[in-house]
């Protein structure tokens, strides 16, 4: 299962965990930088879509919401902490 996060610098232990959740392949955009919206593509293969929302800026968050509407890919928002992440993914179906 691939999945894009969008915000943080680092992702530190989330992306080992959610691996261990079954997450193959992770896909990150940092999220701060203006000129990361303009280059902002959600992978194909993508299950979902993770946004940090206390490391992103508003013009990222829209064109992230807009582009998972496009694809029809779920968008989740979590906090970059490892307990508000792993509820989210647990929504999903994910354990």
């Amino acid at each position: 299962m691939t999945a894009l996060v969008i915000g943080a610098d680092y992702l530190g232990a989330i992306e080992q965990k959610m691996r261990n959740m079954g997450v193959t392949e992770i896909a990150h955009i940092t999220g701060r930088n203006p000129g990361e919206v303009r280059k902002m593509n959600i992978p194909k293969a993508a299950a979902f879509v993770l946004v940090f929302t206390d490391y992103i800026n508003h013009n990222m968050a829209k064109t992230v919401k807009s582009h998972a509407k496009a694809h029809s890919v779920p968008l989740i928002y979590a906090k970059r902490s490892w307990c508000a992440v792993e509820r989210k993914l647990a929504g999903l179906g994910l354990r």
